[in-house]
Formats: C-alpha cells, structure tokens, sequence
C-alpha cells in the first residue's frame, strides 16, 4: 500500500520549494518494485527508510546516500525500490535554485549526487533532524529551518522572478513557441535558453514538451480535472508525434502507458497535480 502526503511550504519560502511531500509504502520485505521518475523539477529526498536505487546507466543501479539530489529529468529515470520504504522530499522551485546552490541545475539534470556534495554538514543535520521529528509538521518544520539557514549562508540570493513566469507558462500553457514565451518574459532567446538551463536544468523546449507529456499521463490517468478546452489544446500533431513524445519522455507508447502499472510515476503526477498553482 503507497500513501502520500503533501504540504505546501510556509509564505516565505514558496519562491524556493514547490511543495513538501512524505511517502510511505507498506511493501513485503524482500519485494522489488521498479519504475520510472520524470521530475520537472529537482528534488531533495530524504531516505528515511528502505533501499533505493536509481538506473542512471543500463544494467547498473546506483544510490547516492541517505539524502540525495535528484535532477529534473528530460528523459525517464529508471528507479528500483526493494522493501517497505519511507521517504521524505522536496519538491525544489527552478525560480530559487541559485539561491540555493553554487552549480547551475544543469550540473545535475538527468542525475543525482549526494546532499552533502554540495550542502556539506548541513545536508547531515537534514537527514538528523527529519529522522527526529515526531510528526509530518515536525517534518516540514524541520526541513525549513534548514533551509532558511542554507539561504542565509548563501547570502539570500533574490530568486531569478523571470523563472516564476515561465515556470507558470510551462504548467499552463506547455503549446506556447519558445520564441514567443521569450518575447512574454522580455528576454531573447537565447538569454531565455542560458537562464533555463541554470535554473530548470533542460532548454525551454525541453521544458515545454515535458509538461504538455506530463498534463496528457496525468489525463490518461484521470487525475485531475482537465477542461475540455485544455485537453484540446494537448492534441499532437498525429499519432506517430503522441508515440514518439511518450518514448521520449517514458520509453512506452501510450497505448503500454495506458496498461502499464507505474506506482511511483503515478504518485508524482498526482503531487503535481495536488502542487498545480
């Protein structure tokens, strides 16, 4: 049984986090369940119990710690989970990235390293104080405090606002040319090009074309309630364009989406869905 909880981070944070979230699966021991992750944004997740593991090269599984970052992705994570598990994160705004970190998104994007990589002891008082807490308010409450200590130790960097805008256009208006999503922000293309990449990790086109997948898996698995008009505008060109977008960004057709059990993708699309605003 998977259960999921999430929390919305208090008003001065929102610039940096997105949404908080605790994930709990009540699996037999020794049971094996393998999926895939594709994370519009990077996340910090705590493991507070169970074996994770993720396929970055084919036929090799790698962990990276008791708090890893993980990158948003532009082409599916393969992830193996053994056991029961019990797991903690941290949905991350691209907006607030460099008031967070010293390397561009893209250092990580498709990846992940260990916390502690780029936090130091900071990332261990994390995991200490997370592990500690009685309670899920216990939990965010924990995990914001550190992270206010992170923004206070980096300078409290502003957050790059033209990103909140395009990250609002990616969500809502994922068909835009990038071009003209350039020209709404004020900003050339390639200016548009180089922020994306520091701040989301991927390219604007990259970042469009995941969302416009990510909104139609999450029709296709009733979540949400898309209007008639947003699903209209989802269309692809054909059906050979909709299949070549889903083994792009899920290594399936859509017709073996439609099919295919995927508990822990379906667990993210429905944070996003919960996190949509």
């Amino acid at each position: 049984m998977l259960l999921s909880r999430n929390y919305a981070p208090s008003d001065d944070l929102t610039p940096f986090i997105r949404q908080h979230y605790v994930f709990e699966a009540h699996l037999p021991e020794g049971f094996e369940l393998v999926d895939k992750l594709m994370s519009e944004t990077a996340f910090i997740r705590i493991l507070l119990k169970g074996d994770w593991a993720a396929g970055l090269r084919p036929g090799e599984w790698s962990s990276f710690g008791a708090v890893p970052l993980m990158g948003a992705n532009g082409v599916p994570m393969p992830v193996r989970v053994r056991g029961p598990f019990y797991v903690v994160g941290i949905a991350l705004r691209p907006m607030g990235w460099r008031s967070l970190f010293d390397c561009p998104a893209s250092d990580i994007a498709d990846h992940a390293v260990p916390l502690s990589e780029r936090w130091g002891a900071l990332s261990d008082r994390l995991h200490r104080d997370v592990a500690a807490a009685a309670d899920d308010r216990g939990i965010v409450d924990a995990i914001e405090h550190v992270v206010r200590q992170r923004l206070a130790d980096l300078g409290n960097r502003p957050p790059v606002e033209s990103m909140a805008r395009f990250e609002h256009v990616a969500r809502h208006d994922s068909t835009m040319p990038v071009a003209d999503v350039a020209g709404l922000l004020g900003l050339s293309t390639r200016q548009l090009e180089r922020t994306c990449k520091a701040t989301f990790g991927h390219t604007p086109k990259v970042i469009l074309r995941r969302s416009r997948f990510l909104d139609t898996s999450q029709a296709m698995r009733g979540l949400g309630e898309p209007s008639t008009e947003h699903l209209a505008a989802l269309r692809y060109f054909d059906q050979s364009h909709l299949n070549r977008e889903f083994r792009h960004f899920f290594d399936m057709t859509p017709g073996q989406f439609e099919k295919a059990s995927t508990p822990l993708f379906t667990a993210g699309l429905n944070l996003r869905a919960e996190g949509r605003a």
